[in-house]
This record gives C-alpha cells, structure tokens and sequence, in this order.
C-alpha cells in the first residue's frame, strides 16, 4: 500500500471532538482520511458533492447539509457552476487530496456525491441500488436483497458491487460506460425495483410509503436522478460509533454481523491487511446501459 499523502492545508483546533464518545478528534478524520485517500479518491474527485457539516460534532444540533459554498470556505473546495442552471448558486466539487482535508477542516463528517464527474455531467457513471430495510428486518434478509439485485443487474450484463451504507442498510452499484443520460438511468433502476417488489411484495417495497414500511425491505433508486447523491465510498458518518461507507467483496456478505461492522477506528487496518482492493476494477467493469 502506498504512504498516506501530505497536505499543505492546515487544521485549526486540531483536537476538536467530532464524535466525543469515540475520542475521534479533527486531527483523528484527518489521518483517516489519508490513510483511505488512495482507495476513495476514484469516486471522490472531480464529483459535485453534497456535505453533512457539523462544526461542533455528531451531540450537536447543528447539521448543515450543503450542495453549495459558504462564508470563509477554504479555496482548496472548488465552486463550479451546474451547466443547466447557470445563474444559480454554485455546486462544490474536490480535485486533490488537499480538498479532502479542507472537507475535513470545515466539518464535513459526511460526503455524499453524485453518480456523474463534471466532465459529462448530463451522462451518469453509476446506478446506485440503496437497500433501507424497514424495522423488525433481519440483517440476513438485507443480504438476500443485495444478492438479488445483483443477480438481476448481472442479467442486463451490468456488473454489481457492494458497500455496506454505513447506515441501516446495503447499497448495490453498477458502474455504467456513461452513454445514457439521468432519466434512462432512473428509469432503469425504477423498473428493477418495480420487479423485485412485484414479484417478492412480501418482501420488498419499491415506494416509501412509512406505513408499509415495517418488515419490508425498501428499494430506494431515487438516487439515480439528477442531482441526488449517494453517500460516498469509504466516507464515515455521523453517528454514534463512527461508521464508514464501507465497499465489500461479495464474499465478504457471510462474515457480518450487521450494518455497523466498519468504522474509522477498523478500516484502515482492513485496507492494510487485504490482499485486494474490492472495487479495485469498479471502473474496468463499466459499459453503456443495456
């Protein structure tokens, strides 16, 4: 593995507590953050992103979710303007690892991203399958559910990788030859969800109706519009327990014991140890959608 990379951006307050009960201070994200950098950057650079901030870290009140710029924000975080909507505010984007600690630098505990680059923003790169099972769900069930969309992309010739969420669920992505434009995409993963949940409606749910919700699995592909964003590999999240996006080798699946098995204080290590990078050929595998 190569050695983490070096940062000319400075970090004030570098023993600000971000998540208090885990001990995890700025400076803590900040080595994380160039420990994973090599594995992460791929899907990070050159994305207009969204950040989960909170300056005072995950107890506090204050959460600012923000596609755009904001007062005194380090120049290493590039403003860019979204193509069909020109006179509106800016969209942020990172090109450097330098930008990644500027993110870190101004609290951003949560990167999500968009399934498209800035050099053909109106062709999406992904689609992203968000597995968010309903209460009283059992973790092998969510599982099943991956292995199943993954069995349907791989039946259009797509190929399927796997990250767990960070959060309740799984998310199962497909990289794309980006040649489709938004609504194909989003088409395409609604009708993937239509058809699971047609054919398992005791399982699965490919709408979020909150009433419905309890022991089902919902299949959520609104992340595949325009504009929406999924939460990016390897970012942590702002929860008790720091948990981080997490990519996975399918074989991988059998081992955990749930949702939260990956978190800043264990994924470097992992990385380390691994023989292999499990989205290493993520981009090798995409082609056009069928």
């Amino acid at each position: 593995m190569s050695s983490p990379p070096a940062s000319d951006v400075s970090l004030t307050h570098p023993d600000r507590l971000y998540w208090p009960d885990e001990g995890v201070t700025k400076q803590t994200l900040a080595e994380y953050c160039a420990a994973v950098w090599h594995f992460m950057a791929p899907y990070l650079v050159d994305r207009p992103l969204a950040l989960l901030r909170l300056p005072d870290g995950i107890k506090s009140q204050q959460r600012f979710f923000q596609k755009h710029g904001w007062k005194g924000m380090n120049s290493r975080i590039e403003e860019i303007a979204d193509p069909q909507d020109a006179q509106s505010e800016k969209l942020l984007r990172i090109s450097d690892f330098d930008g990644l600690v500027a993110l870190v630098q101004s609290a951003a505990l949560e990167i999500h991203l968009w399934g498209t680059t800035t050099d053909h923003w109106e062709t999406p790169d992904m689609i992203i399958m968000d597995l968010d099972p309903g209460e009283d769900v059992v973790w092998s069930a969510v599982i099943a559910a991956a292995l199943e969309v993954k069995a349907r992309l791989e039946a259009r010739r797509l190929a399927a990788f796997v990250k767990i969420s960070g959060g309740k669920g799984l998310r199962v992505v497909a990289p794309l030859a980006p040649k489709a434009g938004w609504a194909e995409a989003k088409d395409f993963a609604h009708s993937l969800a239509e058809s699971m949940s047609a054919d398992a409606p005791e399982k699965y749910l490919a709408t979020a109706t909150k009433a419905k919700r309890g022991g089902h699995i919902y299949i959520d592909y609104l992340r595949n519009g325009r504009g929406s964003t999924t939460v990016a590999p390897y970012s942590t999240r702002a929860r008790t327990g720091a948990p981080v996006s997490m990519p996975l080798d399918w074989s991988d699946l059998n081992e955990l014991g749930g949702p939260a098995a990956f978190t800043l204080a264990n994924v470097p290590q992992r990385l380390e140890t691994r023989p292999r990078d499990p989205w290493g050929d993520f981009f090798d595998a995409a082609v056009p959608l069928p």
